[in-house]
């Protein structure tokens, strides 16, 4: 399950691509299948380590194949261990609503980035967000340790896109049947995953993952410019 467009990114075979806060792996896993040497970076060691295995397990069955490549690095947002201009791509899929200083890790993203490089920034969008805050503190920080911080409007990430000298561009949401979802979570306690409507609605998306049903695929498609849970923006440093 993408929430970036690789096309709207530019991607193309052989790009040096650094995916964010890869946390499971998805995006990078997706590059590197599409022929980009991938860098999956995140603070969680052990998420690092099954995205590390799986990489490899891809490259060995073929799935991944040179020169493509993916890598697992230990990586802090606010100081990346990357020189300047590393990257032709860069993703950063819902990170942002989790560092205090955004306008740092945008700065670090824009340095890591190369002169006409693309970068997609994901984050929660506003409405489905302001409902999920709404609807409990067990959400969001400080309430909950690693919690989202902030709410973003579309204009408020673009800004800080602006300010760390990047130039947004395309933005669209993504993922509306995820919403319900969360409402559902917020509204019976975020742990409580054993709810019958919460294990109810999530075979429901494991099903449109798996199958994508053109029903729902419609749903999705026709709703996710209001109720979208996640907003993509993508951006480019000028020459």
């Amino acid at each position: 399950m993408l929430t970036c467009r690789y096309g709207w990114l530019r991607l193309q075979p052989g790009d040096r691509v650094l995916d964010l806060g890869c946390g499971a792996g998805r995006h990078a896993f997706e590059a590197a299948k599409q022929g980009a040497q991938v860098v999956a970076c995140d603070l969680d060691l052990a998420e690092l380590k099954d995205v590390r295995a799986l990489l490899g397990a891809m490259t060995e069955s073929g799935e991944i194949a040179e020169p493509a490549g993916g890598w697992a690095v230990n990586g802090n947002a606010l100081s990346l261990p990357f020189p300047d201009g590393a990257f032709d791509r860069i993703i950063a899929s819902e990170v942002m609503e989790h560092i205090p200083d955004d306008a740092g890790a945008a700065a670090e993203l824009a340095r890591v980035l190369r002169p006409g490089g693309t970068i997609a920034v994901t984050v929660p969008s506003w409405l489905p967000e302001q409902i999920c805050w709404a609807l409990t503190e067990e959400y969001h920080a400080p309430h909950v340790p690693g919690g989202h911080v902030r709410i973003y409007s579309e204009s408020t990430l673009r800004r800080r896109l602006r300010d760390a000298g990047l130039k947004p561009g395309a933005a669209h949401h993504a993922h509306a049947l995820h919403s319900p979802y969360w409402w559902l979570k917020c509204a019976v306690g975020t742990t409580n995953d054993e709810h019958p409507l919460v294990q109810a609605y999530l075979k429901l998306l494991i099903w449109d993952i798996a199958k994508a049903p053109l029903v729902t695929r419609l749903a999705d498609r026709v709703l996710n410019p209001v109720l979208g849970k996640s907003l993509v923006v993508y951006a480019e440093k000028e020459f």
